[in-house]
């Protein structure tokens, strides 16, 4: 690959730092696209530490992965920050996939379009500059249940268990939901008085819908421990009391 890689500390459960930048240096960054790698580091110059918001390289490749396995065609993103799932989303996808990708912050989304542009992914993403929730609901006022493949969550953490509820019905039968940072950097384990104080309320949230997920029987739940955590719920059911 083209150019040098910088390093940065990524949003990740695991413990050890060298570990993490084992996984990444061996096995992520060498196959990183060089556009993902170019947003990544434009992401890092501008955010420094609110980069993180960005999934890192390894969770990036298990998304694109997990998409080609699916065989996905369209599919949602709530949360977009620079683009770096948005971009890993849209690689894997073939040339007619479609994204909806929903985020208030256009100035984010922005940083990273340049890459994006140059990567040649442009046509397969819609970027709309609003909250998710009114998205959603207007997606299912359009007949639009039950269509989408795969839908990525990497937003405002209070908003999960809404999100899932319109979420649980655009997604087809068969197809996935996928939560970030439902790990919370181990805090989710933590004692309270272990917690820092910023960290707090989003916790309890994610601890909330980590609780809910487990007894839905909507869905077949994993809850993975990549990158700050990431819970995939696939849709078993075709219709809702």
């Amino acid at each position: 690959m083209k150019g040098v890689m910088k390093d940065t500390k990524f949003g990740s459960i695991l413990q050890s730092e060298a570990l993490t930048q084992y996984i990444q240096k061996t096995s992520a960054y060498p196959r990183e696209h060089e556009q993902l790698k170019d947003l990544r580091n434009a992401t890092v110059d501008k955010y420094k530490s609110r980069s993180l918001m960005n999934v890192p390289a390894d969770e990036g490749q298990f998304i694109s992965m997990l998409l080609k396995i699916m065989n996905a065609k369209t599919t949602i993103e709530l949360g977009v920050f620079t683009g770096y799932s948005l971009l890993a989303t849209a690689l894997a996808l073939e040339d007619d996939g479609q994204i909806i990708a929903i985020d208030p912050d256009r100035e984010a989304y922005e940083t990273g379009l340049p890459f994006i542009e140059k990567a040649n992914m442009t046509h397969k993403i819609e970027f709309i500059q609003s909250d998710g929730m009114s998205v959603l609901k207007d997606l299912l006022s359009k007949g639009l249940e039950g269509t989408f493949d795969f839908a990525f969550v990497d937003a405002d953490k209070p908003n999960y268990i809404n999100y899932h509820e319109q979420l649980v019905k655009l997604v087809k039968v068969g197809g996935i939901i996928a939560y970030d940072n439902t790990l919370w950097s181990g805090m989710v384990a933590a004692e309270e008085d272990e917690i820092p104080v910023y960290m707090r309320s989003a916790r309890g949230h994610i601890m909330t819908l980590n609780s809910f997920l487990a007894v839905d029987s909507r869905i077949e739940l994993a809850h993975l421990s990549i990158g700050d955590g990431l819970t995939l719920c696939r849709r078993l059911t075709s219709s809702f009391p």
